[in-house]
């Protein structure tokens, strides 16, 4: 017999969090689609992912591509949620979004990274904010 609590250090009792928090991420990244093709945008591809990380949406502009990171949080207790947007992330999405054009021929296309914070309450969407060139990774010039 298993000693009491070993279940939850295997991780047997955390599942139906995860896929919560999963099924959160998927709504948010639904309604980002919307607000994304509201907004004019084409979107290419959905969860691209590589070994080296993934991209969450990936769009188009005219002959902009756009890469959007969206983050959906049910609560403001771990701040803003495009603040965890780290420089990390940041990092493991340009190198995601440079094997996605090169892999197409579109290295010389002009590329934007955006952030879509979805905001839940009470399990309703309560809020969108599509932050627009949210960073850059490289000096413009």
């Amino acid at each position: 017999m298993a000693p009491a609590g070993s279940a939850a250090r295997s991780g047997a009792l955390c599942e139906p969090s995860r896929d919560r928090r999963q099924r959160l991420g998927e709504r948010g990244e639904a309604a980002a689609v919307v607000a994304l093709e509201r907004a004019g945008l084409t979107i290419l591809d959905r969860r691209y992912r590589r070994r080296i990380g993934e991209i969450d949406i990936v769009a188009r502009l005219g002959s902009l591509l756009v890469f959007v990171e969206v983050k959906t949080r049910a609560g403001t207790g771990y701040g803003a949620p495009a603040a965890a947007v780290t420089p990390g992330k940041r990092r493991r999405m340009a190198r995601v979004a440079l094997d996605y054009m090169a892999r197409r021929g579109w290295l010389e296309r002009p590329v934007r990274f955006d952030v879509v914070e979805v905001e839940v309450r009470n399990g309703r969407i309560v809020g969108i904010r599509h932050i627009v060139d949210a960073f850059r990774l490289w000096p413009t010039g």
